[in-house]
């Protein structure tokens, strides 16, 4: 059958972007960092021939070799130990905590080493080491493979904390971390892997240190990150049918945090709903609750919500989705919110 010419390719359309996965733009920031520098180098668990449990960084050994990207024993504390040592002495290591619990033996690393590192050498030696950290529920994952940490990151001054929600953002946000002089936790919301987007590679978004609204909204903000925010958009999609507007902030950088963008959007819908996958107390929601209460207080018509994981330690996979926050319980915080 002879095609018409209705059904023939334009000679210049230009090509559809691929489908790129967010574990996929992971990958892809990886190489091309490594490719161009080679100070760069990758290590974890079974990062090397096995490409990690999650393939993120599927086929960077066989492309660099394996003194550029290889794997370590199973003791995460000497993981860290090694990569501080080799970014004193002139390298960009990336390392990856092949689950969020697992990061825990090195919190100690973490804490009293990378991130004094320039404080304690009164600037003269920094520590650029990237530490990727696969974290987070909604996999079905046993105890220690589904934890949310990133307060305790996010409490100690001299790191970075980042955690992307969208594949550009995991490709753009990994290569500045990579580049950066200071030590940068990349939080990998895991569950989100599989998340896919129609773009090109090479891609660049915001800087660190700034938010960005994923849905703009007059009558609350859900303030969110990582994985909480498609969870965010989907309670705003069902608010929409009902006539409520909400806007989504997604935060992208945990530390620095942009508080302008957050007193922008909430003194704009003067309501602030908090939503975050980590148990509730001491969270870094309170916090994001605490400098919106000291900054929004005159344009708040109610108080700041809270929606997040139970104060218990993570549950069996057979009942984490009673424990991971979802549209119903963000649309419920709005209703309160809306009430008051």
């Amino acid at each position: 059958m002879t095609a018409t010419t209705a059904e023939l390719p334009a000679a210049n359309a230009p090509a559809k972007p691929a489908t790129v996965t967010l574990a996929k733009a992971v990958n892809t920031a990886l190489a091309d960092a490594m490719a161009a520098d080679e100070r760069v180098v990758v290590f974890g668990e079974d990062v090397g021939a096995l490409g990690g449990v999650f393939r993120v960084t599927d086929g960077l050994t066989a492309r660099f070799g394996e003194n550029r990207c290889f794997d370590t024993p199973l003791a995460e504390a000497s993981i860290l130990g090694t990569a501080i040592g080799m970014a004193v002495y002139g390298y960009r290591p990336v390392v990856e905590m092949q689950f969020d619990a697992f990061a825990y033996p090195a919190l100690e690393q973490v804490v009293s080493h990378l991130a004094k590192m320039r404080n304690r050498t009164r600037g003269a030696v920094g520590a650029p080491v990237v530490v990727r950290i696969p974290y987070g529920g909604g996999i079905g994952g046993v105890e220690h493979h589904s934890d949310s940490s990133e307060t305790y990151f996010a409490h100690t001054p001299g790191l970075h904390v980042l955690t992307p929600a969208t594949v550009a953002d995991a490709y753009s946000m990994l290569r500045q971390a990579i580049d950066s002089p200071d030590p940068v936790i990349f939080f990998e919301p895991k569950r989100l892997y599989w998340s896919k987007a129609a773009l090109e590679l090479p891609v660049s978004t915001g800087p660190i240190g700034t938010a960005a609204v994923r849905r703009e909204g007059r009558d609350a903000t859900l303030v969110c990150y990582g994985q909480s925010v498609p969870v965010c958009l989907a309670a705003a999609e069902q608010a929409a049918r009902e006539g409520v507007e909400l806007e989504v902030l997604d935060l992208r950088s945990l530390v620095p945090l942009d508080e302008e963008a957050i007193v922008r959007s909430v003194g704009h819908t003067r309501r602030a709903i908090v939503v975050h996958e980590a148990a509730g107390f001491a969270g870094f929601g309170a916090e994001l609750a605490a400098r919106i209460a000291e900054k929004c207080f005159y344009q708040l018509e109610a108080p700041v919500a809270r929606v997040t994981g139970l104060d218990i330690p993570y549950p069996p996979p057979k009942y984490e989705h009673w424990y991971l926050p979802d549209a119903d319980r963000v649309l419920d915080a709005v209703d309160r919110a809306l009430a008051a």
